[in-house]
């Protein structure tokens, strides 16, 4: 872990005053930091910079689109091959301009739905089919309308839930049909309200932490059965002392056996943190930094064997670079 980090965790921590800080990392040693994770610069973004867009994986491609540049919502769609490494943009999304929007895939087409247009937020869902680079519009979401929900699919369905409405956090979750475009509500789930928070999936188990409500990062970390759509508790991000993963509009993703939180708010602005996850024994350990700027409100793309994160924002500052992630190779800052 790199000094500014040690800095801000132990301020957080014990309320220490800043001289004492700096006089405990003074002492430390640099070369202390032995994580492991390679990143690897891949094609930046043709588009607009941006955050909050949605992302979705089919295959060897990446599907994004939407989000909000700083000044505008946006409603172009594009698409990221992972084998030739390039961008090609596609059919634009057909509803408002929006931000915070949702997406999962199912029978290999995009569900894109919900979001903020900067006024209100929304409710509407839309499919994206892939073979046709076509738009269908979709009946409204089984929920109330909301932003900075999560979203992620089986072979055969779809799920969204938690997210913010106007007026009120959510936990709810829906589950959508995509033969008779119907939503039915699950029950279930014990984790807390959120919005802004992360998922990702091993084999039939998503995995669902971080977040944000009423203003403070939220700690609890699930697991959701696809088999049995049952949802089971996990240990909390803050278990271990070590561990910094608490935090908000990170982005999940997942290669072989291993789950990941990633970038995101942890309270104190945008972060460049990559934390791993064992569901083997449910632990997690620190991975080499994100090797751009940190941020918040990035995408992903990842398909179990490889993984993708770019895009975001650093304050004020929009991003539009993408990296691809090795997680057991040593960093090599040349990449």
């Amino acid at each position: 872990m790199n000094n500014s980090k040690l800095i801000l965790r132990t301020l957080r921590k014990f309320s220490l005053p800043i001289f004492m800080v700096l006089l405990f990392v003074s002492c430390s040693n640099d070369d202390d930091d032995d994580s492991v994770g390679n990143w690897v610069d891949r094609s930046i973004f043709d588009g607009t910079p941006r955050s909050g867009a949605f992302a979705f994986t089919i295959g060897n491609k990446g599907y994004m689109g939407t989000g909000f540049d700083g000044d505008d919502r946006l409603t172009d769609v594009w698409v990221y091959d992972m084998d030739g490494n390039f961008w090609s943009q596609l059919a634009p999304f057909p509803g408002t301009p929006r931000s915070s929007a949702v997406a999962f895939t199912v029978n290999g087409n995009g569900y894109i739905g919900l979001g903020y247009d900067g006024d209100n937020e929304l409710g509407d869902f839309f499919r994206y089919n892939v073979a046709s680079n076509t738009w269908d519009s979709l009946n409204l979401f089984g929920g109330s309308a909301r932003r900075g929900a999560v979203g992620f699919n089986s072979q055969t369905h779809g799920y969204v839930g938690t997210g913010f409405d106007g007026d009120n956090d959510k936990k709810d979750f829906w589950k959508y049909d995509p033969t008779n475009d119907t939503w039915t509500e699950l029950v279930g789930f014990g984790g807390t309200k959120r919005r802004d928070g992360a998922t990702f999936t091993i084999g039939n188990k998503v995995y669902l932490g971080t977040g944000v409500s009423n203003g403070l990062n939220q700690a609890d970390f699930w697991v959701f059965d696809l088999d049995t759509e049952s949802w089971s508790p996990l240990l909390d991000l803050d278990e271990d002392d070590d561990y910094d993963i608490i935090r908000n509009n990170a982005v999940g993703f997942s290669i072989g056996d291993r789950g990941y939180f990633a970038t995101g708010d942890p309270g104190f602005g945008a972060s460049d943190d990559i934390w791993e996850y064992n569901p083997s024994t449910d632990l997690w350990e620190e991975k080499t930094e994100y090797e751009g700027v940190s941020r918040e409100g990035a995408i992903a793309f990842y398909n179990g064997a490889t993984a993708f994160l770019g895009l975001g924002r650093s304050g004020t500052l929009y991003l539009d670079d993408n990296r691809e992630f090795f997680p057991d190779q040593e960093e090599d800052e040349d990449d």
